[in-house]
């Protein structure tokens, strides 16, 4: 059990259940890589008007609102502070592109639209899955990568399969994230318990709270390194979209990302950042997905 705090700490930053748990614990300041930083609790306060190349240049930094416990896309390394991960470094290179200094400030799948809509934000790139609903809410960039939800549950665990499996079990998962979502449409009889990240749900699924985690292949990947008793059953049963968010009608900056992002893909930055982040998670082709 040491061992596998100790993991925990190294992995994952600690966030408080949704469903009658604790508050969450506060988040630390301090330098994230160069060219970024993080932020402090409380978030920036909100901002009107829509965020565009030129206000962003304006302000100094790019602002982007990132995951704090995704291994390999968004991650607060607990020795030095960093935030690190493939979402963290586009930031990183938008901001460049931009002329400015890139600020990460944690969000969490519930907060991710309202930080965006409040412009706490200027763009949201965390593990965001497109879909129709948060595109009535938000604007989207093109796809950045293609991922799929999966189930994790402990080796021994040989009643869960697939899927349809997950109906009559509890089944971990983040509160207001679309894995939620999928698990409800999918097993409609899943007994769904909540988290605000994915952290408790990896250790609810450890001490027997869970039946099992159901979320994005690539986040489940973090839980695999820190539960070694844990695999991945069956395959995956979506197809996840990834994008950047912006507020609504952020036409000059979506038009920015869109082109950085097939520029990073051109001049082989993405490829580099997707090798040095996500590689040894994934046998995907580190290329960009098509625009939709």
């Amino acid at each position: 059990m040491k061992r596998i705090a100790t993991i925990l700490t190294m992995l994952f930053a600690v966030a408080a259940c949704s469903a009658g748990g604790s508050s969450p614990a506060p988040t630390a300041g301090g330098s994230a890589s160069p060219g970024g930083s993080a932020s402090a609790t409380p978030s920036p306060s909100p901002v009107p008007g829509n965020s565009t190349p030129a206000s962003i240049k304006e302000k100094g930094r790019l602002t982007c609102g990132v995951k704090f416990d995704v291994v390999g896309f968004g991650f607060k390394n607990p020795t030095n502070s960093q935030i690190e991960g493939f979402d963290a470094d586009i930031c990183r290179e938008i901001a460049k592109k931009i002329g400015v200094e890139a600020e990460l400030i944690e969000a969490v799948s519930a907060n991710r639209i309202p930080f965006l809509n409040e412009r706490r934000v200027d763009l949201v790139i965390s593990t965001f899955t497109i879909n129709d609903d948060r595109k009535k809410q938000i604007d989207f960039s093109r796809p950045y990568y293609v991922a799929g939800q999966s189930i994790l549950a402990k080796i021994s665990n040989t009643a869960v399969t697939k899927v349809d499996d997950l109906n009559g079990k509890n089944v971990c998962s983040a509160e207001g994230s679309t894995s939620e979502k999928n698990v409800r449409e999918k097993a409609a009889q899943a007994k769904l318990v909540l988290f605000k990240t994915y952290t408790e749900a990896g250790q609810a699924l450890s001490d027997g709270r869970c039946d099992a985690v159901s979320t994005d292949d690539v986040i489940l990947f973090g839980l695999i390194n820190a539960y070694p008793d844990t695999e991945l059953k069956g395959e995956p049963f979506t197809t996840e979209n990834y994008g950047i968010g912006m507020k609504k009608d952020s036409t000059e900056l979506k038009k920015l990302v869109d082109d950085e992002l097939a520029a990073m893909d051109a001049d082989g930055r993405f490829k580099a950042l997707w090798e040095k982040n996500i590689g040894k998670y994934t046998k995907k082709e580190p290329k960009l997905p098509p625009a939709s």
